[in-house]
């Protein structure tokens, strides 16, 4: 039996007692004089008054509890062919003395450092040493372009830059330091210093006086016996900023405090994941998005578990059963990782044949999130893992779930298409665009009431003014998260789509959401997208790109009208779907999320810019290409 109802009522009964007792499960340096203080910021603070440090918290403690010869990290990179593991000691002693580097070179308490890092182990240890002395990071992924990672650097004016030499795509060596060395040109804010990690398959050339070997540097500090201590922070001090894209153009720089973000974090590895200390808990993601600051770095090593830092793909390195080598390999109790991945693992591997070839019987919970999971793609999860297949959603501002099953709580039944309930903390309404709460059942605005829980944003950085426009002022009392949805009658939320991909045909809201669940439900279809396009008569009307599965050989015309009368079958003909394309591959962000604005801007001749997230740019001259030949793009 699940007890979720009991406890989130528990939360409602009294916001301030629940996050209270959850904070026991960190260790303090001085309590706080107030749980949640409204008076400050611009809509409160957690734990103003608080002392505490992330990085004691992460990797001390555990030391001096018990766990200094546990695992902390394990570094498992195919594309290298290198698997390396850190005991919670090691990872210590590397993060004190890479903290001993960046003091030597003049951060400290509130000094802002970038990290720009392929997915290696210094990475994480680099955004651990900035926890324990203070210094505030933004990690801007590796490989960013050269005027997109100079936005960050004029945002943030970071004191330092930790960067590597290089990343490793798969087939192609991607040199970081030519990228760095023009962002700084281009930038107005110059840093102090570079520290380099030197890989062996791609040696950086250094500036002498601004560039340091990142491994002379700390092997000098451990030969000198420097080790940073842990500063003594206040809650409510940044640990990091994480730029993520605005519809400006101008990059938000979300904020993230310390107090508040621990305790949510140590509170969801239990709660939310079912995870104990000392199991081994794998996020596939990259420490460049919110999923590998919250799930690769910190919420495992709060809770005392083992960690994987990843550095290959779901396909490809070297085939579609990576994911279940490295959960035999290093007994993963519970991988998350974004839709995107499984569809492209079940692209290939449609039967899952691959799945026979590894022992997964340690293995008990997959998580899903940063994109709509189709109830297709779950379903197929489930049936070739035999495990509960949990969609979850949040968002880079929230730091963890908004709604989720909740396995540390009992799961409740499974609806394909909801991740399922409101966590503890969040009080989620529908509104209509008057600020008011629709039926139930009902299209609306998913909206959170004011205050936020701890570990969500407080404000953007630097930009308190922006925050509340971007997040606060379209509905008074509310934080809007520009995702569209409903609540049906058991409470269950469904995330149909962004707020700006609902398209209006012939006077009717509907949800590009909705129809690629119904495309994505076609037995030849391997993953789809559905954009909105100018239409003179109707406004807007639909048109929805196909990939297919591998080793489909049948008449692609044939697919696409039986598409089209799937829509038209499951949704109607008031959706005007008329339209089905298919296409090698969907133009994604590196974080896999499907770029329809750009597509919709491509079919309706506007102007646009290239995402700076983009995995391959070239997907977007073939999606041009596609459309015109079917007189769609201009």
């Amino acid at each position: 039996m699940s007890h979720y109802g009991e406890v989130y009522q528990s939360w409602k009964d009294d916001p301030q007692t629940f996050w209270a007792k959850a904070a026991e499960g960190i260790d303090w340096s001085k309590p706080w004089d107030k749980v949640f203080d409204e008076s400050q910021g611009v809509y409160g603070r957690w734990f103003t008054g608080a002392k505490c440090n992330t990085a004691y918290n992460c990797l001390d403690r555990h030391v001096a509890g018990g766990r200094a010869e546990q695992a902390a990290l394990i570094y498992d990179s195919p594309v290298t062919g290198e698997i390396r593991s850190y005991s919670y000691a090691e990872l210590l002693d590397e993060v004190a003395a890479f903290a001993a580097v960046l003091k030597k070179h003049g951060a400290g308490k509130g000094d802002r450092v970038i990290v720009y890092m392929p997915m290696i182990p210094e990475a994480a240890i680099a955004m651990l040493a900035c926890a324990r002395i203070g210094a505030v990071h933004s990690v801007v992924f590796g490989g960013f372009a050269a005027n997109e990672l100079a936005t960050r650097i004029d945002d943030a004016a970071p004191k330092l830059i930790v960067s590597a030499s290089c990343g490793i795509e798969p087939g192609r060596i991607v040199k970081y330091k030519p990228l760095l060395d023009e962002a700084i040109e281009l930038s107005r804010e110059k840093p102090s210093a570079c520290l380099i990690f030197q890989r062996e398959m791609e040696t950086a050339a250094l500036q002498e006086g601004r560039d340091f070997n990142w491994a002379e540097e700390v092997a000098a500090a451990k030969a000198a016996g420097e080790k940073a201590e842990c500063a003594e922070l206040e809650a409510t001090d940044p640990l990091y900023i994480l730029y993520t894209s605005g519809t400006t153009g101008e990059p938000k720089g979300v904020l993230r405090d310390n107090g508040g973000h621990m305790v949510a974090l140590k509170w969801t590895m239990s709660a939310v994941y079912g995870i104990e200390p000392g199991e081994v808990y794998w996020a596939a993601s990259d420490v460049g998005w919110v999923v590998g600051h919250s799930y690769i770095v910190y919420a495992p090593l709060l809770h005392g578990c083992t960690t994987i830092l990843f550095e290959g793909k779901p396909i490809g390195t070297p085939d579609a059963g990576v994911f279940w080598r490295i959960i035999e390999q290093h007994k993963v109790a519970a991988l998350f990782t974004a839709p995107t991945a499984f569809r492209a693992i079940k692209k290939e591997d449609p039967e899952g044949k691959l799945i026979g070839d590894y022992d997964l019987s340690g293995f008990r919970t997959l998580f899903l999130a940063g994109e709509r999971a189709d109830p297709d793609t779950l379903q197929w999860a489930e049936d070739k893992l035999q495990v509960p297949v949990i969609d979850h959603w949040w968002q880079t501002e929230t730091a963890w779930a908004i709604a989720s099953n909740p396995v540390g709580l009992g799961l409740l039944p499974v609806k394909h298409g909801s991740p399922t309930v409101a966590m503890p903390g969040y009080d989620i309404r529908i509104l209509d665009e008057s600020a008011q709460e629709v039926a139930t059942g009902e299209t609306g605005a998913i909206s959170v009431k004011l205050p936020l829980p701890p570990g969500c944003l407080p404000t953007l950085w630097k930009k308190d003014q922006r925050f509340r426009e971007s997040y606060l002022e379209a509905y008074p009392g509310y934080y809007q998260t520009a995702d569209a949805g409903y609540v049906d009658e058991d409470g269950y939320i469904y995330v149909m789509s962004r707020t700006d991909d609902i398209i209006n045909v012939a006077g009717h809201r509907l949800s590009t959401g909705g129809m690629e669940e119904v495309l994505a439900s076609h037995p030849d279809v391997a993953e789809c997208a559905v954009m909105g396009i100018a239409d003179r008569l109707k406004g807007q009307i639909p048109v929805g790109l196909l990939v297919l599965n591998a080793g489909v050989e049948r008449d692609v015309s044939e697919i696409e009208r039986e598409a089209v009368l799937l829509v038209r079958e499951k949704i109607g003909p008031v959706a005007a779907f008329k339209t089905a394309i298919t296409v090698k591959r969907l133009p994604k962000t590196r974080s896999g999320k499907v770029l329809r604005g750009t597509m919709r801007k491509i079919a309706d001749g506007e102007s646009w810019k290239m995402p700076a997230t983009i995995d391959d740019p070239l997907i977007l001259d073939e999606i041009t290409e596609m459309l015109k030949s079917r007189g769609i793009a201009h």
